[in-house]
């Protein structure tokens, strides 16, 4: 193929501004937000779902490689180029001229390059929000091709549970889908969930109806100190009781990942007054009814007093949302301070948390006592980041292949006794792909691979064969 020729093609389709092959242009696009990075043939821009669909034609005619990317807030390496420099990077961050707002449905049509802060900054005046809510801002495509979770699960749920219609654009150009944003329909195959955390490679999505949610008239939080890690389970259990239709968020954070937060941002507060609980909750209630109506602090701090009162709980500290949320949201770039991350997203039934932790922690330091165990996460839907650190004297001793058998070690408990996933909300990448090959069902493994060799059957979307 020629080079030119094809970059010539690209251009008619999108126009010569949007074709980036100059090596400054392309690095954005080429450098994951957290793991690896590749070589990019070129960057092509499109604007429209037609001209989506044209240059998966063109593509397909030229059997060249594509990968569909967002804004690239992914973790598992799935929206950026492998080293090859054969592989077309789609960027959709221009798809955003489609947004209807329909009042009367409580849902938007927009396009996929919509932002998440954006797009939430446009619905509130209209006292609406899409209620995704993580510590980035990625394109509405780039959540719903990975199913993208984060800290209010628990209340609203996951990409899957607030998607009502997609349109998408299938590996040989063909647009297909509706936006009819319909909340009921038993007609048979829920074609929108094929590719609803499949990473882009069944088709890549162009727009989307989007189920909103009132905007919270009220938010407020507290930090409990459980009084020991036995007593998570019942406090969750007493909140869900007592205050369970506006409980939006139960995050966990472990004394070590608390202590690299503060270290990492020292002009935030340290409620504690010294070093951090082994273990603190971050529990918060969101309504959409006024104070004047109802009064969700009182709420919770009689919530909290049973808790105190029957010995559950240790220590509350109550506070306002933006100052507590600024410590769990400070974890991440602390535990990158301490040295390299192993990050490992994983979920399962809450009911076994404590005993995982327990069991995961003393392998890790039976194994791996240079490690420092950071732990934190949405422990009320499940998740848990049980994120590793490998401090910067024994970072030599940790090569990839180690940091490998590190993952594949935790993932064999976390799977083989205790049935969980060893990705809740980040998706399948090249990072973890291996993993999924291991520990996927492999009936599952087996229909994924028999419709994507039907939808693409050149291997030439995305970057995961399933």
């Amino acid at each position: 193929m020629d080079l030119g020729s094809f970059i010539t093609d690209l251009a008619a389709i999108v126009g010569p501004r949007h074709v980036l092959s100059e090596v400054g242009d392309l690095a954005p696009y080429q450098t994951a937000a957290r793991y690896g990075g590749g070589r990019a043939l070129a960057v092509v821009r499109p604007d429209s779902a037609e001209q989506v669909a044209a240059l998966l034609r063109l593509c397909h005619q030229h059997k060249i490689r594509l990968v569909p990317q967002g804004a690239n807030t992914g973790l598992v390496g799935a929206s950026v180029p492998d080293g090859s420099g054969e592989q077309l990077v789609l960027s959709l961050s221009r798809l955003t001229g489609l947004f209807d707002l329909d009042i009367a449905n409580r849902a938007v049509t927009v396009g996929a390059g919509w932002d998440l802060d954006r797009l939430n900054e446009k619905l509130a005046p209209h006292g609406l929000w899409f209620p995704i809510d993580i510590s980035a801002s990625p394109s509405v495509g780039g959540m719903i091709s990975t199913n993208a979770g984060g800290s209010r699960v628990l209340r609203y749920g996951d990409a899957r549970r607030n998607v009502l219609s997609l349109q998408v654009v299938l590996p040989d150009g063909s647009i297909a889908g509706d936006l009819k944003g319909l909340r009921k329909n038993s007609t048979g195959l829920d074609f929108k969930q094929l590719f609803i955390g499949t990473g882009g490679s069944f088709g890549i999505v162009t727009a989307a109806v989007l189920d909103l949610q009132p905007l919270p008239k009220q938010t407020v939080t507290a930090l409990v100190v459980p009084r020991d890690l036995e007593a998570i389970g019942p406090i969750q259990a007493l909140l869900d009781g007592q205050a369970g239709e506006f409980l939006s968020a139960f995050e966990s954070m472990s004394g070590p990942a608390l202590k690299a937060a503060l270290h990492h941002r020292p002009q935030l507060r340290n409620p504690f007054g010294g070093p951090p609980p082994e273990e603190t909750l971050l529990v918060e209630l969101m309504s959409s009814t006024g104070a004047d109506q109802l009064d969700l602090e009182a709420l919770l701090m009689a919530v909290l007093e049973q808790g105190y009162e029957s010995g559950l709980i240790a220590d509350a500290i109550p506070g306002p949302p933006a100052e507590l949320w600024a410590l769990r949201h400070a974890i991440s770039e602390g535990l990158r301070g301490l040295g390299r991350v192993i990050g490992l997203d994983i979920s399962l039934a809450r009911g076994k948390m404590s005993a995982f932790r327990a069991e995961a922690t003393e392998w890790v330091q039976a194994n791996h006592p240079g490690l420092l165990i950071c732990g934190f996460g949405h422990r009320g839907d499940g998740g848990d980041h049980f994120n590793l650190v490998i401090p910067r004297e024994v970072d030599a001793d940790y090569p990839p292949d180690r940091v490998d058998g590190v993952r594949r070690g935790i993932y064999d408990l976390l799977v083989g006794r205790y049935e969980g996933s060893y990705s809740g909300e980040h998706g399948v990448g090249p990072v973890n792909l291996a993993h999924h090959q291991i520990h996927a069902d492999p009936a599952q493994q087996a229909l994924a691979r028999l419709l994507q060799n039907h939808l693409d059957g050149d291997g030439l979307l995305g970057r995961v064969r399933w």
